[in-house]
């Protein structure tokens, strides 16, 4: 079975699945009003509005009487209302019925039934209830109705479905995997990070150990962005309305914008994209076609309303850093840039770990700027150059923004998920908003093509994609601590202290654990913090001028010197070696 087949099929057994377990559960609890419920990329839920919360209990009887309609294997059955029939239909369902307010008058409204159970829906499903061939039901959470906090508080059933049993093993095999790498605990064991509601929801504390992490990634950023020819700037984090109105952004993108500030009679917002900032750095001067490609990048710190439901620890946030940069080009450098952001943006990822990409080029949509010439353009330039170098793509047609055709970068992390990091956007909208021109060649104003390109998305994101990745054990050349300093008893303090000196000299990241605990005790809370290097100090060590070395893996490797010690640290630090094994 091809890949989008197989990925369809799941999509309809995942839909399918939510129907049927609405059907079992509107049984049990008569009482229960109907939401929603959607396939998802990894499964399927469906919202219930109940005063009394769903147990784990109620979880294995639903599923239970799930499998007895699967087995009788009840065909789904499409039927088209009017709106009027609908409403009648759903007349005990107030959930239902604002749903169906809510569908365009022009819309075909339809359902599906199995049995004598009949739902809202578009499909698609599989044809009968026999079609579910592996599913499980998974946990249940509360989810505000619509995402919004002030409506009501609704319980969610989540489940999945595959076409076989292994696959679904392998799913929930991952799952177990996923939650002892969640970073949210690993977060707090390892002191990286927190969220305090003093300061707000979705706004990150980075702790001292999870900003060296961050300051670690951030010097290598810079180092090869200015290796390849960008300047780096900084910009303010709030802006006049009249920037945010040029742009657009109070027109198409406002509800994700917190509310405006007033200041001496003008009104200011704090900034959800750098792109304006960036534009007016490029309008500052006149540009000539001898200025172009300019390659203006910024870890500029942006900040978006996100709904209370939708917030999740580091990964969906309201205050974030954006590893940003916007490339102004002629027609002619396009392809040429956009292959060199391909090459960074592989060797960027390549250095944390990741090896395995999925790319997907997103076309022009129904409704767009610019000219039919440009997004042909654009769209030749991005194909082109992911042909030209070999790599393998899918195409959403009409999946691109208003503004301009992309192309999304997805990462495999170490247990097998797929994350969306890197977008390659071309814009025509703000050009020509601003009234971005340079002066050609042949001495007239002709307008730049806008490259905005982000390689991690946003540094919170990603941090939380590189905790679990790693599950926490950090590789040696972004660890917080690399080495932790274990004396065996007092008296091996100054020896130990001598040692600490040297690794310091050698811009090691080193710590003493001097506390009248055990070794084993040490070595045992060494590991839990995952710290990569274990180095062991008693009478025997001083008198050899050596350390014993232990990994965080539980490997010993014995006695050593320190200089032989300090050439494989640096060395392995230089290399970025990584072993996901950890």
């Amino acid at each position: 079975m091809k890949n989008q087949e197989l990925l369809d099929l799941r999509y309809r057994m995942r839909h399918s699945a939510a129907h049927v377990m609405a059907d079992v559960v509107t049984k049990m609890f008569p009482e229960v009003k109907l939401a929603i419920g959607p396939p998802t990329d990894a499964g399927f839920y469906y919202d219930f509005l109940s005063e009394k919360p769903f147990s784990e209990e109620d979880l294995e009887t639903i599923e239970t009487e799930m499998r007895k309609i699967i087995q009788e294997d009840h065909q789904f059955i499409y039927s088209e209302y009017d709106r009027e029939q609908l409403i009648e239909l759903n007349r005990n369902e107030p959930l239902k019925l604002e749903v169906i307010s809510g569908i365009s008058l022009d819309e075909t409204l339809s359902t599906f039934k199995h049995g004598d159970f009949e739902d809202l829906c578009a499909g698609p499903h599989v044809e009968s209830t026999g079609k579910i061939l592996a599913f499980k039901l998974l946990n249940v959470a509360g989810a505000y109705w619509r995402g919004d906090e002030s409506r009501p508080m609704l319980q969610r059933i989540y489940g999945t479905a595959f076409e076989s049993e292994q696959a679904l093993n392998d799913h929930l095999t991952q799952l177990q995997e996923a939650q002892k790498r969640d970073h949210r605990l690993l977060g707090k064991q390892l002191d990286l990070f927190s969220i305090n509601d003093d300061i707000g929801s979705g706004l990150i504390l980075w702790h001292p150990k999870g900003s060296r992490v961050r300051n670690i990634f951030e010097d290598y950023w810079r180092l090869e962005h200015y290796q390849r020819g960008y300047d780096l700037v900084h910009t303010p984090n709030i802006g006049k309305s009249n920037l945010w109105n040029t742009s657009g952004h109070l027109e198409f993108f406002q509800e994700n914008m917190f509310p405006e500030m007033e200041s001496d009679g003008m009104e200011y917002y704090l900034k959800p994209m750098n792109c304006p900032f960036h534009i007016m750095y490029y309008r500052s001067n006149l540009r000539s076609y001898r200025d172009l490609p300019m390659k203006i990048g910024e870890l500029g710190t942006v900040y978006r309303y996100e709904r209370g439901g939708t917030l999740h620890g580091m990964m969906r946030v309201r205050g974030f850093t954006q590893d940003d940069a916007h490339i102004f080009c002629t027609e002619d450098q396009i392809e040429s840039e956009i292959d060199q952001v391909l090459d960074l943006t592989f060797e960027m990822l390549n250095a944390f770990g990741f090896s395995e990409f999925s790319l997907n080029l997103s076309t022009k949509p129904e409704k767009a700027v610019g000219n039919n010439d440009q997004w042909q353009i654009a769209e030749n330039s991005l194909k082109n150059t992911l042909n030209r170098k070999g790599l393998d793509f899918s195409i959403e047609e009409g999946g691109g923004a208003f503004y301009g055709p992309k192309i999304d970068v997805n990462i495999k992390d170490a247990i097998g998920r797929h994350w969306q990091c890197t977008t390659i956007q071309f814009d025509f909208n703000l050009p020509q908003r601003f009234g971005l021109t340079y002066i050609g060649e042949d001495g007239k104003e002709h307008q730049p093509f806008m490259v905005h390109r982000a390689i991690f998305g946003s540094l919170e994101r990603f941090m939380g994609i590189l905790i679990e990745h790693f599950g926490g054990a950090f590789p040696l050349w972004l660890s917080p601590v690399q080495v932790q300093i274990i004396p065996i008893a007092d008296r091996h303090i100054d020896y130990a202290e001598n040692i600490l000196n040297q690794l310091q000299s050698e811009s090691i990241r080193v710590t003493i654990d001097s506390r009248s605990e055990r070794m084993n005790s040490k070595i045992r809370e060494a590991q839990i913090n995952k710290i990569p290097y274990m180095l062991i100090m008693g009478d025997r060590e001083i008198e050899s001028g050596t350390v014993g070395v232990r990994l965080r893996s539980g490997e010993d490797l014995g006695p050593v010197l320190i200089p032989q010690l300090i050439d494989r640290i640096k060395n392995e630090v230089l290399t970025k070696f990584i072993d996901i094994k950890f």
